[in-house]
């Protein structure tokens, strides 16, 4: 613990459950409003809010009627749909002592083998590895859901139907009316530090999701650091679209409750459908704290831009536009501050991130929280077209983020930490990392309890990230992942990581490409895998497809001196994804190699004996051939018919002439 994050209202930095009763009590916060859930309608925008006096009411209601069928330290599957309901069950999870076992629900009305897709896929995944002791979900979904499996004799319908169903309106409408604070809250019961609370997933992005484990003790220490350095106060206001099941969704959940401040909810599915909505939401509620993916930038600038909506955006507000996630390209975040400049945002707002599951959420920030700095955005400096998402400072430097989460760029090989400027593995050590993956003790020794050569006592999570530290101020630079580096494939032969070749194609493109849709991996030959924007079939074509692979081919060249030799163009929504929107390559490679993804159009190049051969298939290209074939069978249907006339004629002249006398 550090003098800076010492809390006189909380002495000994209690779990994050703990705030919530401390926060019910005090009478500036008893009816503020800690979550706002909106709904986006034609008519306009909607919400409904929960106090903090309130939600700790039904945390308490909702503890005790769980408890009723549950024991403490039992698993409890959370299939709720998002929205307040789900955060009361969140933070009722932790006062029960319960692990909450929160997964996305599939579509109850698709059970069948046939039908499934990723998403049952992972509650397979959830039931047969956490094996809940119950599952909590939305009343509809459950009669859904049990009559879809109630016929069905397979692994997962098998498991459903073990497992007990508790309705989540049932322990909501148990919930009393608000009962009077007391200033002598009664001893708390609910999961200590030291207590599991959360089965959190991976996301997904390099193989198959696997399960953390997350203390209490963990997630509280995580959200404190992330409130420290964003200097989230109480006067502050979230606006998340994000998933609440995991990672920064959820985590933002327990930062609002700890920092005292306001959450404005959205579905991401209201975000996907209109990304226009989440700067009106910022508007509308003067946002100081937005956390967002990096790829919602382009995505918001393109079909959400200041010129697309009805209401007019006032982005002043914004103190923290947090982006997570992926490596944070300069000029996609240029591009959105050029673009929404009239609305007023302050360029210096730009926080670029890091996080992973492994470390609850939160690593690090480059948004300095003091405001003597002068590194802000735009100042802040840039390496091969990345913002960096740390500022270390030096060993010495009191700015160090060390006392809180350390982080080391290592050679993976050695365990031994890089001079600065080379690029290695990112390591992370502090309170807030995980306990490992569940029922996977060979995996959890190898990522969990990673040593520095000589080094003793501290271990490290080995978060399978590469980065490198430049400047004086000591900036890292999140470069890629371990197992998404790829060959260039031309005369140099050298590796670099995937998302570069990405950009690289879908700018070549863009127009014709969606953008965050385009996948690069290595299969004996440089794949690039792209998504074409939905067009009128006037528009399509095998010329145009075509010209589109060429460009993909030379803007490769041109821009990372990659030599692509394969070109799938795939129908939108085609390319896996996890629930956060990052591509998952690993996947995509398997279904194009295996054939259960069929391209539009496919375009590869092979190099024999110094010459280029092109072959092109596909969708468009058989198409294309049976019109061909068509068009040249009429064509000699035609010629044939003519000729046959022809010959007829001469026969008959021939016989008359030879009848003459």
């Amino acid at each position: 613990m550090t003098c800076e994050n010492y809390d006189p209202l909380f002495p000994d930095q209690p779990v994050v459950d703990r705030y919530l009763s401390i926060w019910a009590i005090q009478p500036s916060f008893r009816d503020k409003p800690a979550f706002i859930w909106t709904q986006d309608s034609p008519g306009g925008l909607t919400w409904t809010s929960i106090t903090y006096s309130e939600l700790d009411n039904a945390a308490e209601a909702m503890a005790s009627q769980l408890l009723c069928t549950l024991n403490r330290g039992d698993s409890l599957l959370l299939l709720c749909s998002p929205g307040l309901r789900l955060v009361k069950l969140l933070f009722s999870c932790q006062r029960a002592g319960l692990v909450a076992v929160p997964v996305i629900p599939p579509d109850p009305f698709a059970f069948s083998p046939a039908c499934r897709g990723p998403a049952h896929h992972h509650l397979l995944r959830a039931v047969s590895q956490v094996k809940p002791n119950a599952a909590v979900a939305d009343r509809r979904y459950i009669a859904a859901v049990t009559g879809s499996v109630s016929s069905s004799d397979d692994r997962l319908g098998h498991l459903l139907q073990k497992l007990r169903w508790l309705s989540v309106e049932h322990l909501d409408d148990e919930c009393p009316p608000a009962a009077t604070s007391s200033l002598s809250p009664s001893p708390y019961l609910g999961c200590g530090p030291g207590d599991t609370y959360l089965v959190q997933y991976t996301s997904g992005t390099t193989g198959i999701a696997k399960p953390v484990l997350v203390t209490a003790g963990a997630a509280a220490h995580n959200v404190r650091a992330a409130r420290k350095a964003y200097d989230l106060q109480p006067s502050s206001v979230v606006v998340s679209w994000l998933p609440q099941y995991h990672d920064c969704g959820l985590m933002f959940l327990l930062l609002t409750v700890v920092a005292g401040a306001t959450c404005v909810l959205a579905s991401p599915s209201a975000f996907l459908h209109r990304p226009r909505l989440w700067l009106e939401l910022v508007t509308e509620f003067h946002a100081t704290c937005t956390p967002v993916p990096a790829f919602a930038l382009p995505l918001v600038v393109q079909r959400g831009g200041i010129n697309h909506g009805k209401l007019p955006l006032n982005l002043g507000s914004l103190r923290n536009l947090i982006l997570i996630n992926e490596p944070v390209y300069k000029f996609y975040v240029d591009e959105f501050i050029k673009e929404f400049a009239a609305a007023g945002i302050d360029p210096s707002s730009v926080a670029p991130s890091y996080g992973l599951a492994e470390n609850c959420t939160f690593v690090s920030t480059a948004w300095p929280s003091d405001e003597g700095c002068r590194s802000r955005y735009p100042n802040m400096p840039s390496y091969n077209k990345l913002l960096p998402s740390a500022r270390l400072g030096s060993p010495s430097s009191s700015s160090s983020e060390g006392a809180e989460i350390d982080i080391v760029v290592v050679d993976d090989e050695t365990c031994e930490p890089v001079d600065d400027g080379v690029e290695g593995e990112i390591w992370v050590s502090s309170a807030s990392n995980a306990s490992g993956y569940l029922d996977h003790p060979s995996l959890t020794r190898e990522v969990f309890h990673g040593r520095l050569l000589g080094g003793t006592g501290r271990r490290f999570v080995r978060t399978g990230d590469r980065g490198v530290i430049r400047g004086e101020e000591r900036y890292l630079y999140v470069t890629g992942r371990d197992s998404d580096v790829v060959r260039t494939h031309d005369e140099r032969n050298q590796y670099v990581h995937a998302h570069y070749i990405e950009t690289a194609a879908f700018s070549s493109s863009s127009k014709q490409l969606r953008g965050g849709c385009v996948v690069a991996f290595d299969a004996e030959q440089l794949v690039v895998m792209a998504e074409l924007q939905k067009k009128k079939e006037e528009e399509r074509g095998v010329d145009v497809y075509r010209e589109i692979c060429e460009k993909i081919r030379e803007g490769v060249r041109k821009e990372e001196g990659g030599r692509v030799g394969w070109v799938a163009l795939v129908e939108r929504g085609s390319i896996p994804k996890t629930t956060s929107g990052k591509p998952r390559r690993w996947l995509a490679k398997q279904k194009l190699l295996e054939g259960s993804l069929r391209p539009v159009y496919e375009a590869r190049m092979e190099i024999k004996a110094g010459v280029s051969l092109h072959s092109e298939s596909g969708i468009a290209v058989r198409t294309s051939l049976l019109i061909w074939i068509k068009t040249f069978s009429s064509v000699i249907y035609g010629v044939t018919r003519v000729i046959i006339r022809i010959m007829m004629a001469s026969a008959i002249r021939f016989q008359e002439h030879s009848e003459l006398p």
